[in-house]
């Protein structure tokens, strides 16, 4: 999660929620692996998508979480920009921002893994 959070603030981007799912449960009496979310993004990318139709603003700004699974392997996932534009009943090639945020998150993610190469 900490190389997400410098990818993110090196680009430029504001963390506006990081969120230890783990810490929560722990709160209140559960135990849970670590499992972390991070709320992220900036108004040049997502300000587009919300004017074609305001409704993304539930999917925005950007989420991606962080988990370690029960094999100790940790993962990142998020939400697909095409998936949230087709959603909102955009094609996802009618607003640039969403190749944009697709690049972005991609690289986030290889990242935070690690790897320049792939996604896992």
């Amino acid at each position: 999660m900490d190389r997400l959070v410098a990818g993110v603030t090196a680009r430029g981007m504001t963390i506006f929620a990081r969120i230890d799912h783990g810490a929560g449960a722990a709160k209140a009496g559960f135990s849970l692996r670590p499992t972390e979310l991070l709320v992220f993004g900036h108004a040049r990318s997502g300000t587009p998508l919300m004017q074609a139709a305001q409704t993304v603003g539930i999917d925005l700004p950007l989420k991606a979480l962080v988990w370690q699974d029960g094999g100790g392997v940790v993962w990142v996932g998020f939400n697909e920009p095409d998936w949230v534009a087709c959603r909102h009943g955009l094609a996802p090639e009618s607003v640039p921002a969403v190749r944009a945020m697709r690049e972005a998150l991609a690289e986030l993610a290889r990242e935070a893994a690690g790897t320049a190469d792939s996604l896992s």
